[in-house]
């Protein structure tokens, strides 16, 4: 019997050899390159490889500014996740700040080895087509492929919502792969040209398409939120609190994620004084499951939480917000009817007895209109698009 290998696996191991040999289909190489600052820039290339490598591509995903100057990367990297969450507007103001600057002329000293090193991968790999998740990244390869006659194709993933930033509005790109049809309405209102706004949602992972969430018709006891806490001390008791407080339904998964160590032993309080209604979970990759089997998420609103929450039809209330590039994302959960701001205790205990009131009518509204919404397989759609491009 003829052996067959399929593209993925063939790379994985280039020394088998096949007993008939038939006429061998390149396939297609794909640069994913993105930055660690702010996780939906990772969490949208992670997902998105997935996708391209179910799809039969060759896919390698760097991170140019760890990989070229990763002592500045990381500074910078801790710095961000400090005033993103203690000075959130000192942040609104830095952002602001960056739609000003001209990165087609601008060679920033910091980017330099960033640069260089995106340069170094485009070399080495020899991509067919090259997909940022990052702004800045599309400008660096306008200019690194200045020269070559036969230039891939560069897309670029944007991981905001709504409120887009110029950065990415002035990138030079084959094509913007975006979240949903308010964003692709508020960048054509900044005369971006239509055929190159791709909607797709974002690309998130793609198990989500495979699972089932809770229906609108579920019975609500016990009614189940996932939290996902900040590294705020005062936040985990007072959120938990509010949670538990408001019905004596609610049940709360609280994932402390890189936190552990400093937020265990409080969320370890809470459980013992709320028996058998509390679980923790440390870092987990369990993130689409988890989502997919609570019937509310309390978070942050960062791209991939709240475009997670969306694939998995799961209704969201914001505690945290950092002003500019998080605004969009609240801006579409309000819009499809999926979520709001609740960023006090108070807010927290009052919207979400309105959600349970009536037999939990508002919550069941809210699913439907998540359902009504859909986009739950953007990195499998993105995906498609990419190749078919490449391919056509």
């Amino acid at each position: 019997m003829p052996l067959t290998k399929t593209p993925f696996a063939v790379r994985r191991n280039p020394a088998v050899l096949l007993e008939t040999p038939e006429p061998k289909k390149m396939s297609t190489r794909i640069l994913i390159v993105t930055a660690a600052f702010g996780e939906g820039h990772n969490s949208a290339a992670r997902n998105l490889a997935l996708a391209l490598d179910s799809l039969g591509a060759i896919t390698q995903v760097a991170d140019p500014c760890i990989l070229g100057a990763p002592v500045t990367t990381q500074a910078l990297c801790k710095g961000y996740r400090w005033v993103t969450t203690y000075a959130p507007k000192l942040w609104h103001r830095i952002y602001q700040s960056t739609g000003k600057v001209d990165f087609s002329r601008q060679r920033m000293p910091l980017m330099r080895k960033p640069e260089n090193k995106l340069a170094e991968l485009v070399k080495e790999f020899q991509p067919d087509a090259i997909v940022t998740t990052y702004p800045i990244y599309a400008y660096f390869l306008d200019r690194i492929l200045a020269e070559q006659p036969k230039k891939p194709p560069v897309f670029t993933v944007v991981t905001d919502s709504i409120e887009i930033n110029s950065a990415w509005i002035d990138a030079p790109t084959a094509a913007w792969i975006v979240t949903d049809p308010y964003t692709r309405d508020s960048m054509l209102k900044q005369g971006l040209p239509a055929e190159k706004i791709i909607e797709t949602g974002f690309p998130v992972n793609p198990s989500f398409a495979k699972l089932t969430p809770i229906p609108a018709d579920s019975p609500l006891g016990p009614f189940k939120v996932l939290y996902f806490t900040t590294p705020k001390l005062p936040h985990v008791r007072r959120i938990s609190k509010a949670i538990l407080n408001t019905d004596p339904r609610t049940h709360i998964t609280i994932v402390l994620g890189k936190n552990v160590r400093l937020l265990y032993k409080r969320a370890r309080e809470i459980k013992d004084a709320y028996p058998g209604r509390v679980r923790i979970k440390g870092w987990t990759r369990q993130v689409p499951e988890l989502l997919s089997s609570h019937h509310l998420v309390v978070g942050k609103a960062g791209g991939a939480t709240v475009h997670e929450a969306i694939a998995a039809r799961c209704p969201m209330l914001v505690h945290h917000l950092v002003p500019g590039q998080e605004e969009g994302n609240l801006q579409l959960l309000e819009k499809i009817s999926a979520g709001t701001l609740a960023d006090s205790q108070d807010a927290i205990a009052r919207i979400l007895s309105d959600i349970l009131q009536d037999k939990g009518a508002r919550w069941r509204q809210m699913k439907r209109a998540l359902t009504q919404h859909g986009h739950h397989s953007g990195s499998l759609t993105a995906a498609h698009y990419i190749l078919e491009r490449c391919r056509g």
